[in-house]
């Protein structure tokens, strides 16, 4: 399985799992991280630090270190 900061601008990926724990995983499903939802990579910032992701019709930015805890597939 892949982790979403593999994943390249413009695909679009489905969730499988968190590796998080805590108040994140909390988060991260809070923001509509949850197993099947889609996410749409829609462009990386400077240095890739931060990504903008399209996720259930939000756009919501996440570090790299965030988007290595979630494991994602190929649509």
């Amino acid at each position: 399985m892949k982790k979403l900061t593999d994943i390249q601008v413009k695909n679009t990926v489905k969730v499988e799992g968190l590796l998080s724990t805590g108040n994140l995983k909390e988060r991260m499903l809070a923001l509509g991280l949850t197993e099947g939802a889609e996410i749409n990579v829609i462009r990386k910032g400077p240095k890739n630090n931060l990504t903008v992701y399209n996720i259930r019709g939000s756009k919501i930015a996440l570090r790299q270190e965030e988007s290595n805890l979630i494991l994602v597939s190929d649509i």
